[in-house]
């Protein structure tokens, strides 16, 4: 048994009909890749990632935190979906099947995970006809952006030739722990975290003043709390259905950019992307908040003992997307500026310290405070949080093989929520960056065209820093 973090807790509690909280991915694999082989590699595979074969059990009352357990009545085939594209098998049609399954909630009576096994790819430019995709949705109290890349090193190769993986000893699988026992686990819990509080109060207060020292000679423009962010269209109330694309990027031209502007990193680069798109995608729309949108950066705290675990280990960093901006090397020179400076500010505060506070929230308590906030469209009636998410995960730079099969190409997937219905996955994987928006239907209903600006972005930033 294995508790769940508050913060990974957090995402159960965000959770409604409305807002699944499962993060995803979209992959394309090259040649005729049969279904019955790929779950016999999955089943393979499957020992090496232990959470997919666990569920979550909750407490009596819900007054901790949930646990996960090994499930008794693990059964692959609950979580395997075998589809087909209509003809003529296009990106139009991937895309809107990608989009509907990614709207749909995980059953969490059983281990949350899915993946969906799409045939019928023959009509979509640069991918060979016969190829396969597999649409992938895994909970995000199960995993972040990063262990979800190391889950990708679990399961896939870098030969094209899969590894021989040992025989795993049959594993005896205990059942369903009792309401008995989780009480009792939980009292326990419940004995040791108030010794935790002095000393996370003592970090809290040395932090504070090492913030409010920076706070004196930084810029008062740098967003350092919610709330700061502009009223704008992508900050309204939500349903329950999804849309979704990516804009493929050359990594190497992307990099590149770095150089318009002295110690910009890939990240300013992939914000300034999203900050030309976003501009040009509200100026149409008459939309355009006259102070710049604020984004909301993940953070991974994850320290290299922790690579392989799994759950959350994220903080967040705020930083203001110069939408006010019409130049885009103007745009990337001030992400970098606020980029560095929200560094700092993030460091000051204690990451660590921001996550062991989630610890304390009673679980029925969180869960009961979204839905009331989504039932009475609180969201209507205060600054947003912030703007829109935007997640960059880097992945490995060469290719990858699912049992002998190339995969072209990942495009990540991620959750939006109520007062916040766009959220911008970036991925790196073999030279190429995808970008890709998933948003709340009624709130970006043309999220191809934003998409097709994403592209435009990147275009018009590099011919500017050429004739700069």
């Amino acid at each position: 048994m294995q508790p769940l973090s508050g913060l990974d807790s957090s995402f159960l509690y965000l959770e409604t009909d409305s807002q699944p909280m499962h993060v995803g991915g979209l992959n394309v694999y090259e040649g005729s890749l049969a279904f019955d082989d790929f779950k016999a590699f999955l089943a393979e595979r499957l020992p090496l990632a232990p959470r997919l074969s666990q569920r979550l059990v909750q407490v009596p009352l819900s007054f901790d935190h949930p646990y996960w357990v090994d499930d008794p009545d693990f059964d692959l085939d609950l979580h395997l979906h075998h589809a087909a594209l209509p003809k003529p098998g296009d990106w139009r049609a991937l895309r809107q099947l990608t989009s509907r399954i990614f709207g749909q909630k995980l059953d969490r009576s059983r281990p949350l995970w899915e993946f969906v096994f799409v045939e019928g790819l023959d009509a979509i430019p640069q991918v060979p006809k016969g190829s396969v995709a597999v649409i992938s949705k895994i909970h995000h109290a199960a995993i972040d952006g990063a262990s979800g890349a190391a889950i990708l090193g679990l399961l896939f190769d870098v030969t094209k030739k899969p590894r021989k993986i040992p025989p795993m000893p049959p594993k005896e699988v205990a059942p369903l722990p009792s309401d008995l026992t989780l009480l009792r686990r939980s009292t326990m819990n419940f004995i040791k975290r108030p010794l935790k509080l002095p000393g996370l109060l003592l970090e809290t207060a040395k932090s504070t003043w090492h913030a409010g020292r920076l706070s004196r000679v930084q810029s008062p423009d740098i967003p350092r709390s919610i709330f700061n962010a502009p009223p704008s269209l992508l900050n309204q109330s939500i349903t329950a259905k999804r849309l979704w694309n990516s804009a493929l990027l050359d990594l190497s031209r992307v990099k590149a950019l770095r150089q318009g502007v002295a110690g910009a990193t890939l990240n300013d680069v992939v914000l300034a992307i999203c900050t030309g798109a976003l501009r040009r995608y509200l100026l149409e729309k008459d939309a355009l908040p006259d102070k710049p949108l604020v984004a909301m950066v993940p953070v991974s705290t994850r320290t290299q003992e922790e690579q392989q675990n799994m759950g959350n280990q994220v903080s967040a960093m705020l930083v203001q997307l110069p939408t006010d901006q019409a130049d885009p090397v103007i745009q990337l020179q001030k992400i970098h500026q606020h980029t560095q400076q929200g560094k700092s500010y993030q460091n000051a505060i204690g990451a660590k310290q921001l996550i062991d506070y989630a610890e304390f929230i009673p679980f029925a308590l969180g869960s009961q405070a979204t839905r009331l906030y989504t039932r009475m469209q609180a969201s209507r009636y205060h600054r947003p949080f912030f703007n829109l998410v935007i997640t960059n995960v880097p992945g490995p730079q060469v290719p990858l093989y699912m049992n002998g099969h190339k995969m072209l190409a990942h495009m990540g997937m991620a959750p939006v929520f109520d007062g916040m219905g766009l959220i911008m996955p970036v991925f790196s994987y073999n030279g190429v960056i995808s970008i890709s928006p998933t948003v709340a239907a009624k709130v970006m209903p043309d999220v191809d065209l934003f998409t097709r600006y994403i592209r435009e972005a990147a275009n018009e930033l590099e011919q500017h820093l050429a004739s700069n």
